[in-house]
């Protein structure tokens, strides 16, 4: 094919409305979304709750900076947090950040995996390419590969492969139901306000007409120019009978699950668990905001 060739079909692409939006890959970190602003934006309006502090109990141990793969030369990594005293081998739980698939750190959900590790289980935290450096699907291969780390090193962390689940909140809980739909052999699904369906009529994701939203960002297209990868990336399309049970801890932000009564009804279908726990509360950061807020 020749340059000209080339030239012409990349501006049929282009006036077609499907070339890929990439400025935000900016390569640098988006800082915006943290326990502490999440924190401050909430305490006005709930001033009973309390950030819970990442204060590492005296019986769970803490291994943190293990690189689990590479991806672009970038080292990905990941922190386990374990009961010190295991006699035999535990479940585990793979503890995903939100943040819009834009910002959020794993760090933020470290006093979370710290008292689910006092509780019995071994939970790793790990980090993935954000919509900054990479678009989708980058972050769900990353965190496939981290799904197999955890696998391949079961005996070094005492892990019962088969009692693996994968918990997240937000964009990670998104992430986390997509992981739990489309992967084998895990045990359970824990998704915390995350999306279930990107395009459906109770999701309010993909909105740019203020701003450029977090999942264009993060597909690079918006949802009328690749209709196809937003629904690749909804849970609620891989949904079926090897679907694990799956738990919904939400807030009354009727977005945060859009899809839920669909996936609910799927599982119902083949007779698989699920369970659903709903805070009257607007939505907040879940995972690190606590005492004082089931008094609201």
């Amino acid at each position: 094919m020749n340059r000209l060739v080339v030239t012409v079909c990349f501006l049929l692409i282009a006036k077609a409305g499907f070339a890929q939006f990439t400025d935000g890959l900016t390569h640098m970190p988006d800082t915006s979304f943290s326990n502490t602003s999440a924190y401050r934006n909430a305490i006005k309006k709930y001033p009973a709750i309390k950030l819970v502090p990442d204060s590492l109990p005296e019986d769970v141990k803490a291994i943190k900076n293990i690189s689990y793969s590479n991806a672009n030369k970038q080292s990905l990594l990941l922190d386990v947090f374990a009961p010190k005293r295991q006699q035999k081998r535990l479940p585990a739980i793979i503890i995903i950040h939100g943040g819009g698939w834009r910002s959020g750190n794993r760090i933020q959900h470290y006093a979370l995996a710290q008292q689910l590790a006092r509780q019995g289980f071994v939970c790793f935290t790990p980090a993935y390419r954000l919509s900054t450096d990479a678009l989708y699907p980058a972050a769900v291969n990353d965190l496939k590969a981290a799904i197999a780390w955890v696998k391949s090193h079961a005996k070094k962390y005492n892990v019962d492969t088969k009692k693996l689940s994968v918990l997240g909140f937000s964009a990670g809980g998104q992430l986390a139901t997509l992981l739990g739909t489309t992967e084998k052999n895990l045990m359970a699904i824990v998704d915390i306000d995350g999306t279930l369906a990107f395009i459906h009529p109770e999701s309010g994701e993909g909105d740019d007409s203020k701003s450029i939203s977090a999942a264009t960002y993060w597909f690079g297209y918006n949802k009328t120019e690749r209709p196809d990868l937003w629904r690749e990336a909804a849970a609620l399309t891989h949904v079926g009978p090897q679907t694990p049970p799956t738990l919904f801890i939400n807030s009354s932000v009727d977005r945060m699950h859009a899809g839920r009564t669909d996936y609910i009804d799927t599982l119902n279908k083949y007779k698989i668990y699920s369970e659903v726990h709903t805070s009257q509360i607007r939505r907040i950061h879940f995972a690190c905001l606590s005492r004082g807020l089931h008094q609201q």
